[in-house]
């Protein structure tokens, strides 16, 4: 079996003439993607921000990438995991987490901040009452 040829165009053709619309004005290439959400704004997300799953099973109108990251988020998961265990960049799960929070799918939380130091004085009196028993 012979792989297919590509075929070649004839130079002396001419080529047909960009598709202008309106009054002369270029048309803008239509996007493949989208950047941000409808209004153009992106949600405040953060590399520790976490991230849980509203819903058990992703819906079928899901894309692939935000049903793997919606079966990743059953348990709560920072920003940054998901976009290690993904193999995305941080500005690609923005845009995901966007669309998923619009939807109201995820649920994102800051992280669980840790208190600050225990006061010494505090531990040494427990300390010296633990000693006297």
């Amino acid at each position: 079996m012979t792989p297919p040829q590509r075929q070649r165009r004839d130079p002396t053709t001419p080529e047909p003439p960009p598709h202008q619309e309106g009054e002369g004005k270029p048309r803008n290439p239509e996007r493949m993607y989208v950047v941000a959400g409808p209004d153009g704004e992106r949600a405040e997300l953060d590399l520790v921000t976490l991230i849980v799953a509203r819903a058990e099973d992703p819906p079928p109108s899901a894309s692939p990438e935000q049903a793997a990251l919606l079966r990743l988020c059953a348990a709560p998961l920072s920003v940054a995991e998901l976009s290690a265990y993904l193999h995305l960049p941080f500005s690609a799960m923005g845009v995901l987490l966007t669309e998923l929070l619009t939807a109201e799918l995820v649920q994102a939380r800051a992280p669980i901040v840790r208190r600050s130091r225990t006061d010494r004085s505090l531990l040494e009196a427990v300390m010296n009452g633990l000693q006297r028993l």
